[in-house]
């Protein structure tokens, strides 16, 4: 699945793919903007750890987790 963050006062967003459902991401969310962790923690498809201030965060905007296509899209 495809996550961008979006962080305060960056021009540019995190971007990456996870292997995570979109369940554990939204968890991971509330949890850091509801106070229970003071971070958001997530791990790319690589096994890259991504670490956000949770009041850092702008938005994080959850992709499909439908598979990509291979070829051409007419």
């Amino acid at each position: 699945m495809d996550l961008r963050i979006g962080i305060q006062n960056s021009p540019r967003e995190l971007g990456f793919e996870t292997s995570q459902t979109a369940e554990e991401v939204e968890q991971a969310v509330a949890a850091a903007l509801t106070g229970q962790s003071p971070v958001l923690r997530l791990t790319d498809s690589k096994g890259a750890v991504f670490v956000v201030p949770a009041a850092a965060l702008a938005y994080v905007e959850i992709g499909t987790e439908s598979a990509r296509r291979i070829g051409f899209v007419g």
